[in-house]
């Protein structure tokens, strides 16, 4: 069966966990060397890498906080300049600091939008210098459909979101002439750690915002990336899959 992203090199930041780190295994399981990002837990990304190349892939991470604007262009030269080419890029990598906006502190706003928004911009600012040179590659920008809907107590993760959508949306007109596409998928409620971390009650509130009725699986997530990442999707540009159950309908 024909792999979609055979010989292609792909970055994944943020993961280590999550839907990220199935990101890295769908994109790895369809052909691609797969860098995986990461900030915090080395020990969890060794573990992506583990999985990948005992299936039968190839990976390896590196560490770099895609808010440190220095440290992403040095990552992305050095992958550059070990590979030769650089062909996806999935902007997964991204935090959360809940609160209402009367309690909101500064920081808790700034840490949200410098990983989330600022992130995504140093990694495409740095990438593209490349993509632009070898005229090709896909980006794939992970959003929220909390950055479509809002979402009370997330003011900064929205707006982050949202922003990101923008991005997408400006980055795909930019660059498209030069064969580059920019798109964005918009997960909904999906079954991750975090989702693990809610209470019974909040999770069952959650499931009736969903008209399929249950949460997305982060395969769900993934295989959706790995379709726009590939050639399948050469004539997609721009766009904001919603990968939500139909939340965002």
């Amino acid at each position: 069966m024909e792999k979609l992203l055979t010989d292609k090199v792909a970055i994944v930041t943020g993961a280590s966990r999550g839907i990220g780190r199935q990101i890295a295994m769908t994109l790895a399981q369809e052909g691609a060397y797969v860098i995986v990002n990461y900030n915090g837990s080395k020990e969890a990304a060794e573990a992506v890498v583990e999985t990948i190349k005992a299936a039968g892939g190839q990976a390896e991470i590196w560490q770099c906080s895609v808010a440190d604007f220095v440290a992403v262009e040095e990552m992305i030269k050095s992958i550059h300049k070990k590979f030769g080419h650089i062909d996806v890029l999935v902007n997964n990598a991204g935090i959360t600091k809940d609160n209402l906006l009367m309690k909101m502190k500064e920081e808790e706003f700034d840490a949200v939008i410098d990983t989330n928004l600022k992130g995504s911009f140093n990694t495409m600012r740095h990438i593209a210098r490349y993509m632009l040179k070898q005229k090709s590659g896909s980006i794939v920008n992970i959003s929220s459909v909390s950055g479509i809907l809002g979402n009370p107590g997330q003011m900064n993760y929205c707006a982050s979101k949202a922003g990101v959508i923008g991005m997408t949306k400006s980055m795909a007109r930019e660059l498209a002439s030069r064969g580059i596409r920019v798109n964005a998928v918009a997960p909904g409620f999906i079954e991750t750690e975090m989702l693990d971390q809610m209470t019974d009650a909040a999770k069952e509130a959650g499931k009736a915002q969903i008209p399929f009725g249950r949460y997305g699986k982060t395969e769900e997530i993934a295989n959706t990336v790995a379709f726009l990442a590939s050639e399948k999707a050469s004539y997609i540009t721009g766009q904001v899959i919603c990968v939500d159950g139909g939340m965002a309908m």
